[in-house]
């Protein structure tokens, strides 16, 4: 497998710096800055994105639009300061 799952939490501390110190030209920090309604707006989009990829895609385009929903999943989560290492300890408890 390449990749590590740390990268995870690595693009989640990114965002995380992101909102508290916004930077003009972040494409995150302007997600930020337009609001929850805005942000789920675009994690609805790639929801969709992932279920047509899914069904008459490439598993290129697939592992590509799942990125990007994992991406707003992210924001989202950061939007209502729920640290990553949450949702880690909930999949934990819910494997057992």
């Amino acid at each position: 497998m390449n990749g590590s799952p740390n990268v995870i939490v690595e693009v989640y501390e990114t965002i995380r710096e992101r909102k508290e110190a916004p930077r003009k030209e972040s494409y995150t920090a302007t997600l930020f800055s337009k609001g929850l309604n805005a942000i789920l707006k675009k994690l609805g989009e790639e929801t969709v994105e992932v279920a047509v990829a899914a069904s008459s895609s490439s598993r290129e385009q697939l592992v590509h639009e799942v990125t990007d929903l994992i991406f707003h999943l992210l924001v989202l989560l950061a939007y209502k300061d729920i640290h990553v290492s949450e949702i880690f300890s909930e999949l934990e408890r819910r494997r057992r």
